[in-house]
């Protein structure tokens, strides 16, 4: 399974409906990471393919998400990204983590661990 794709309405329905919540809560069934990320974005490139690799390694366990902040720069407001890459750790049953920077496989899997509670295989 690769990374997917996901715009204002598709976050709303897998994630979390911020419009007619104030509370958050998390309505995916599996824990999930967002890349809040642009195109242009050097360490955005230098994160893509390590987030593909745990999609596939993941699969089934953990669902990898990807908003482009060019194209949903309501998403990006939503959240406060002032700085990318940024991710969002989305556990089922807690409030979720926000980690900043192009953070290596190690640190990712690290966070996959004790944010989401999933162990890597």
């Amino acid at each position: 399974m690769a990374t997917t794709h996901l715009t204002k309405d598709d976050f709303i329905k897998k994630v979390f409906d911020y419009e007619n919540n104030k509370d958050w809560k998390f309505s995916g069934e599996l824990p999930c990471i967002i890349d809040f990320y642009a195109d242009w974005c050097q360490p955005c490139k230098m994160v893509a393919p390590i987030l593909e690799e745990l999609s596939e390694e993941l699969a089934g366990k953990v669902n990898i998400y990807k908003i482009n902040t060019e194209n949903e720069q309501e998403l990006a407001a939503v959240f406060g990204i002032r700085s990318i890459p940024s991710m969002l750790f989305c556990p089922t049953g807690d409030k979720p983590q926000m980690a900043v920077g192009a953070l290596p496989k190690e640190s990712l899997l690290e966070a996959i661990d004790n944010v989401l509670g999933v162990q890597p295989n």
